[in-house]
């Protein structure tokens, strides 16, 4: 049968005593789970994931308007993102069918083709998913699309190379004062104006799927 209790004086009496000085105590870490996505400098170059936050499913994208960013636009019901590389066109679908179309979209500065490699500066083609959204990012607001997918990294490993990574559909750069960048300038994102990526973001949810078409 245990005893019951020293009182804490009595005890702290005793250690001291004894010459032992109690430490005092240190509070517990922040759980992982309550660190906000919005806390993390998500840079394009660097995941949240390799920041340390172990153990986090993809957080859900910060859907309403961001502060210091645009006015948020009603959200368009969308399911599906749909790209006409050669056409220079974005479109969003729902329930199979089109429901809104931008143009004049800017891709990598070597259009042609689908990315295969690090550093070739191609936008994907293919069948991915919007996957995270980050509201920190070097550019105006960005949604992460799922490129490389299992096929793409089994292509550029049997070839010695990194099939690359961290593709977007962004704005234009943070330091624009107004405008667009001319022509197709990115490392194979995908460029929107401000305005429209407004739009994506208010209408584009986690685990939307993207078709790329050449």
């Amino acid at each position: 049968m245990r005893g019951k209790p020293w009182p804490a004086p009595l005890f702290a009496a005793l250690l001291a005593g004894l010459g032992i000085v109690s430490m005092p105590a240190i509070a517990a870490p922040e759980p992982a789970s309550r660190i906000a996505y919005e806390e993390i400098d998500n840079d394009p170059a660097v995941t949240w994931r390799e920041q340390g936050v172990a153990g986090m499913s993809a957080p859900a994208p910060v859907r309403a308007a961001v502060a210091g960013k645009g006015a948020s636009p009603r959200p368009i019901a969308t399911d599906l993102v749909r790209i006409h590389k050669a056409r220079r066109r974005l479109e969003l679908w729902s329930a199979g069918q089109l429901v809104h179309a931008i143009a004049d979209i800017q891709l990598g500065d070597a259009p042609r083709g689908a990315k295969r490699f690090e550093g070739d500066e191609r936008t994907p083609e293919g069948r991915y998913t919007i996957d995270w959204a980050n509201p920190r990012s070097r550019y105006y607001l960005s949604l992460h699309i799922s490129y490389p997918d299992m096929r793409d990294r089994a292509y550029a490993a049997a070839r010695g190379r990194s099939a690359g990574g961290m593709i977007m559909i962004h704005g234009q750069p943070n330091g624009l004062v107004e405008g667009r960048v001319a022509g197709d300038w990115t490392d194979g994102c995908i460029a929107l104006s401000n305005a429209q990526m407004d739009l994506l973001w208010a209408s584009v949810s986690d685990g939307t799927r993207i078709e790329i078409l050449p």
